[in-house]
């Protein structure tokens, strides 16, 4: 889906205050002021439109600071050593509460709420619409400003996160750590839910060609309770995470990469895939040794990482021989969840009150890998490493590793490459706040 340029600017100048947009000659009303009374369907589809946009902004940085400290990969660049250094922990260090490692993909996910808020207000406020419209509007608002706090919320961690932002000249409060944030989260999910429950057939705005088969209140809502039972799982409310999958797009015998997914592209004045590195380059993104060496040789995963024709790339004591190729274009969708994830989700919730129905889940996974059925003890905590396991392959690159390994206090567990490097458990809050939180 192409963006058009009008489309981009005021995407950008609704999320930056400096922006002076009511002096601009716009037939179609688009400024800020268009949309606090009776906005147009129009107007609200660029606020769609440049929400769709903004998921995108930022969120590569969130993908690589998480896999770097997950042990999943490293970034190899001569021209900035803190991916190598501070985010790795080197000699003891901590991370800077200025770094553009942690204040971009968080600073990114509050422009989308931002903007969310804009339609939220907009949508409300107009006569314009019916009442099954404002739903689908509230829906699809809601349910994306959930997911931007939960990964604002999986860098802060036990910092917290603003949840009450509407009113930019008077934001809420911090939540006290992390399981307030998922909560709120949580709570944020299931409002949505009510209201794409009720927001009819179809919705009054179109969505790109990345959220096919996810662009209409039913199918949107699947996606709505695919994300509750991430919530759940991390708050380790199992009974909660199998409730939510009823209602999701889990298909057990089904494609393991459906889901909702971002748009990119090439294609001028839009956005390209800024998680596509060209293999074999001096600067690279390489899979941590580990990820080959723990893994099954016949594992199909590992068409995710790629040798280097050129052999081992060597960084500040560090090395590789291995190119990370989870994404292969400059316009290949990135997912915002996929029914693999949903699959382990299942096989983890059901650890405990349904062993046998965790391993099935299990052995879609495995066999879709081609490593066959699992064979080994079918103890909780056996079949737990396991459901990791696959998390670990299944999910590679996908920002889940480093969250896993926290909330089930594995960080200890993780590879340390350098003596004195750290595994750091949450980012500090950003400066930008006034409100330190180290």
């Amino acid at each position: 889906m192409k963006i058009l340029k009008y489309i981009l600017g005021l995407t950008l100048c609704l999320t930056i205050s400096s922006c002076d947009i009511d002096d601009i000659d716009n037939p179609n009303g688009s400024s800020i002021s268009g949309f606090d009374e009776d906005a147009t369907k129009s107007a609200m589809q660029t606020l769609v439109t440049g929400i769709e946009d903004l998921t995108r902004q930022d969120f590569a940085f969130y993908y690589d600071v998480v896999s770097i400290i997950g042990r999943e990969y490293y970034f190899f660049t001569a021209s900035d050593p803190r991916y190598t250094g501070e985010v790795l922990g080197k000699n003891g260090n901590p991370l800077d509460n200025a770094g553009f490692y942690g204040t971009r993909p968080y600073q990114g996910r509050y422009r989308t709420i931002k903007n969310a808020n804009i339609l939220i207000n907009g949508a409300t406020n107009s006569s314009l619409i019916t009442n099954e419209e404002l739903n689908g509007y509230l829906g699809y608002a809601k349910t994306i400003q959930a997911h931007e706090y939960l990964i604002a919320a999986n860098l802060q961690g036990s910092c917290g996160i603003r949840i009450n932002v509407s009113d930019p000249d008077n934001l809420g409060p911090f939540t006290s750590g992390y399981d307030e944030s998922l909560s709120a989260i949580k709570s944020l999910l299931d409002e949505a839910a009510t209201h794409l429950q009720s927001a009819g057939s179809s919705f009054p705005f179109v969505l790109s060609d990345a959220m096919s088969g996810f662009d209409d209140p039913q199918s949107f809502l699947s996606f709505n309770r695919g994300l509750s039972s991430r919530v759940a799982l991390y708050q380790g409310n199992k009974a909660e995470a199998l409730s939510s999958l009823m209602g999701s797009f889990m298909d057990i015998g089904g494609n393991l990469d459906n889901g909702p997914a971002r748009f990119y592209s090439s294609a001028g004045g839009d956005f390209p895939n800024n998680l596509f590195r060209v293999p074999d380059q001096a600067d690279a993104i390489i899979a941590h040794p580990t990820f080959i060496a723990d893994a099954n040789p016949a594992d199909l995963r590992l068409s995710k990482v790629i040798e280097r024709s050129t052999g081992t790339l060597s960084l500040d004591g560090l090395s590789g021989d291995y190119d990370v190729w989870v994404f292969r274009s400059l316009e290949d969708y990135v997912p915002f969840m996929r029914n693999e994830e949903l699959i382990l989700i299942y096989a983890e919730a059901n650890i405990g009150s349904n062993n046998g129905e965790a391993i099935s889940a299990i052995n879609t996974i495995r066999n879709a890998a081609g490593v066959g059925d699992y064979a080994g003890a079918t103890d909780e905590a056996a079949l737990l490493n396991e459901v990791l396991y696959q998390r670990r392959y299944s999910l590679f690159g996908e920002g889940h590793r480093w969250v896993d390994m926290r909330r089930l206090g594995r960080l200890n567990t993780l590879p340390k490459d350098r003596a004195g490097d750290l595994v750091h458990d949450h980012f500090p809050r950003p400066v930008s706040e006034n409100d330190p939180c180290n």
